[in-house]
């Protein structure tokens, strides 16, 4: 036992100085977030990477990295304990096929874009993902199953930026256009929460519709993040299969992912108490926000800029892909 504890504590001793200097960053990024308004995780991101000084530090180098990868799969697994399947299921089965529908085949679109622009399927992957699924949280955990090279690091950082703007963007314009094509609450709804890349965005812009709208358009979100574990599961499996030289190969199902199913399977059971849950939530909002600081730390803004401006038009056709999808899909069914 005093072996065991000897090999243990020197370890974790030499990852306190990353880890407290990722949450440094993150507290800085959230009083900034909260008292000036704004996307918590960009500041993050932002911010971590005005001190990529440091990043090859003796002292913060292991502790960031353990961060960046440790830190960020646990929040991922913990976002499974705001998913019911009440709640799921209360959208209906033609709305459950149509976002389920449009998630991959957004996926699929954005591999289909990236190859056009001659980029790797990774990224296409990465970016039609946070589309599809739930902005910069959907790329953090998409990542965590890539293969791990710094490429595709860099590509990440790049998409979180990305998504979490035009997820902004949506958030304005998307209610305009639902008021300006006349839509009913529910197809509003369908339309805010199947499109819209992150899930404080689609509350924002559902309740600016109406409380109805900021309801059913959540629950619809929450259906997106829930085919983080589906999606997750088959680009693990594939990417394994086709590591060959493009960096070590992902494990063949992610713990992170277990956990993740777990916590939707209990917390539908109605296991968890409310109040747990709300912690659970914000816990992982928060491990995201060090996660995020820490991966922001090992990047540069030149590394960032030095992938030019393919990455932005893939994201940019992917969310106008997904919301012609989504509004067609509608225009359909009146």
């Amino acid at each position: 036992m005093h072996a065991f504890f000897a090999h243990r504590i020197p370890h974790w001793k030499a990852l306190w100085p990353g880890i407290l200097t990722a949450i440094t960053i993150a507290m800085a990024a959230t009083f900034v977030a909260e008292h000036q308004g704004g996307p918590q995780l960009l500041y993050a991101l932002f911010f971590g990477m005005a001190f990529n000084f440091a990043a090859q530090g003796e002292k913060v180098k292991a502790g960031i990295e353990f961060t960046a990868r440790q830190v960020l799969r646990f929040g991922v697994a913990l976002l499974g304990v705001r998913i019911t399947v009440d709640q799921i299921t209360s959208i209906g089965s033609t709305s459950i096929t149509m976002v389920i529908g449009g998630v991959f085949m957004t996926i699929l679109f954005g591999v289909s874009i990236g190859r056009i622009l001659k980029r790797p399927a990774v990224e296409g992957v990465l970016t039609g993902g946070a589309v599809a699924i739930c902005g910069a949280s959907a790329a953090l955990a998409i990542s965590a199953v890539l293969p791990k090279n710094e490429e595709n690091q860099r590509f990440t950082l790049f998409t979180v930026v990305g998504v979490t703007a035009l997820s902004t963007v949506a958030m304005i314009a998307y209610p305009s256009i639902a008021k300006f094509l006349e839509l009913s609450p529910s197809a509003s709804a369908v339309f805010i929460g199947g499109t819209i890349h992150d899930v404080a965005q689609v509350v924002a812009a559902g309740y600016l519709i109406s409380p109805e709208v900021g309801d059913t358009a959540t629950f619809v979100k929450l259906l997106r993040v829930a085919m983080l574990l589906p999606v997750v599961v088959i680009l693990s499996l594939l990417f394994r299969s086709q590591g060959g030289g493009q960096g070590s190969k992902p494990p063949l199902l992610p713990m992170f992912l277990v956990g993740f199913a777990a916590l939707i399977v209990i917390n539908s059971l109605g296991w968890i108490p409310k109040p747990v849950v709300d912690g659970m939530s914000g816990l992982s909002r928060w491990c995201l926000v060090v996660a995020i600081a820490a991966l922001g730390v090992k990047t540069s803004f030149q590394q960032l800029a030095a992938l030019g401006w393919r990455p932005v038009l893939m994201l940019v056709i992917d969310t106008v892909f997904l919301a012609c999808l989504i509004l067609g899909g509608l225009m359909l069914q009146h």
